[in-house]
């Protein structure tokens, strides 16, 4: 895919680097989408490894960038940051008056019941569109992805779709199990449709049942989440994981919640974790 034609609507200069965020028209959503960059010191050499952030429901490029401190580290990994919005959007996409459905909760999946499936396909936009945009600032191909609740479904979801696109992943607070918990039965009634088997390959613990040996992850959950019991149950993944010989690291963090207070006090090392693998080879 060619690269997009962008424009720069934010531009901020951080931890030596350079905060961005543009918009640009996107051929696999159907309109104008929003899209973060942080380009640390050095990028102009285009040499840079590129991390992927999904964010979760209600949030845009905004929450991560503004919130999460995730310039610092990738600064001093010498990481590109991407960050998209979380959904199509605009006065011709379909939305729903409930905060968890529609604009702003995207799900990273390919929606095939009306009025979704003509816009709603982000899945195929993280694949596919971001790194044609990516490459606007490194030809280094290398790149990871992590996100945060909804985006930590996606992050692992998308890695286990695709293997060998991403060099590592990791999560926080991740939806690891959508067709068992309230979120995700909503979601994908709405944009896949009453027939649950097709729900099995939008699942992070159904596709980790299947999935070859040597699946890795870093995941961070807050002990103190309030969504922990009901909509962020990692049993299933976990037992898994350990099925299936998948050195997944999981850890609950005591005393944490679900905002980016928690993001930002263990993004440091999930930049770590990430600059490492993309560095490899």
């Amino acid at each position: 895919m060619r690269s997009p034609t962008t424009q720069l609507v934010e531009s901020h200069r951080c931890f030596g680097g350079e905060q961005r965020v543009f918009t640009h028209e996107s051929a696999v959503l159907g309109c104008t989408m929003r899209v973060a960059a942080f380009l640390p010191p050095g990028h102009e050499g285009r040499k840079l490894p590129v991390l992927v952030f999904l964010s979760g429901l209600t949030c845009s490029e905004q929450n991560v960038i503004t919130k999460a401190g995730a310039q610092r580290a990738c600064a001093e990994h010498g990481v590109i940051l991407i960050c998209p919005d979380t959904s199509p959007r605009g006065a011709d996409v379909a939305d729903d008056d409930a905060w968890d459905l529609g604009q702003g909760a995207g799900f990273y999946l390919s929606a095939t019941q009306e009025p979704w499936a003509p816009h709603f396909a982000m899945d195929r936009y993280v694949l596919d569109e971001l790194p044609a945009l990516a490459k606007l600032f490194t030809d280094n191909p290398a790149q990871s992805i992590t996100g945060h609740s909804m985006g930590g479904h996606g992050a692992l979801v998308l890695a286990l779709r695709s293997p060998g696109t991403f060099r590592s992943v990791s999560a926080f607070s991740p939806i690891l199990n959508p067709s068992m918990v309230p979120w995700g039965r909503k979601a994908f009634t709405a944009y896949l449709g009453d027939d649950e088997s097709t729900w099995a390959e939008w699942d992070a613990t159904r596709l980790l049942q299947q999935a070859p040996k040597g699946f890795t992850a870093l995941i961070d959950q807050g002990g103190a989440d309030g969504f922990l019991a009901n909509q962020l149950d990692a049993s299933g993944f976990l037992a898994a994981a350990l099925d299936g010989g998948h050195p997944v690291t999981y850890r609950l963090q005591g005393g944490h919640d679900h905002s980016y207070y928690f993001v930002a006090s263990f993004i440091d090392d999930h930049v770590a974790h990430h600059a490492a693998a993309l560095k490899r080879g």
